[in-house]
């Protein structure tokens, strides 16, 4: 096998913590990572969505992954975090943002090292997740990060935030 197949086989995963849990989704969703700072909150979204932050004028919703992935709310700390993450929607990238506990570092991956998500006892539902990798005796659940949120979810997010015409309102 030469360097090109080599390379072709592996893939980089941005890691980080919610609670005492390791995570890792591909860097090529991360469009870049922000210090957590003031939300704006939106009415009737669910328990998982935040609020919206503008992020060079653009207003980009913020989930709270923890949440959105069946556990307790975030705990604000020193270190907690927004992943801002590029998912592909109707063709284009829809920018989404991520609050996590902390961003730990950018783990190169073989896909021979992935294994599959459990199929019992599992406590993320079975879409949400890649596949597992063992590092250094701890295990690393891989995302899906275009599947932490449903198409219909991300629809409705979007079209829940986007700025009406002639409004001028800030977020």
């Amino acid at each position: 096998m030469n360097q090109q197949d080599l390379e072709v086989n592996r893939q980089q995963y941005l890691t980080f913590l919610l609670r005492d849990e390791c995570f890792g989704i591909s860097i090529d969703t991360v469009r870049e990572i922000i210090e957590y700072g003031q939300l704006t909150t939106v009415p009737l979204m669910p328990d998982f969505v935040k609020g919206v932050i503008n992020l060079r004028g653009d207003i980009v919703p913020v989930i709270d992954l923890s949440v959105r992935l069946g556990r307790s709310t975030l705990e604000l700390k020193k270190r907690t975090c927004i992943i801002i993450l590029e998912v592909p929607f109707e063709g284009q990238l829809a920018v989404i943002g991520a609050a996590v506990d902390s961003v730990s570092e950018v783990l190169e991956i073989g896909k021979d090292q992935i294994e599959a998500p459990p199929s019992f006892g599992a406590r993320l539902k079975a879409q949400f997740i890649q596949g597992v990798v063992n590092i250094e005796q701890s295990f690393v659940v891989l995302l899906h990060g275009d599947k932490v949120l449903s198409i219909e979810e991300l629809a409705s997010l979007i079209e829940n935030v986007k700025p009406q015409k002639g409004r001028g309102e800030n977020v």
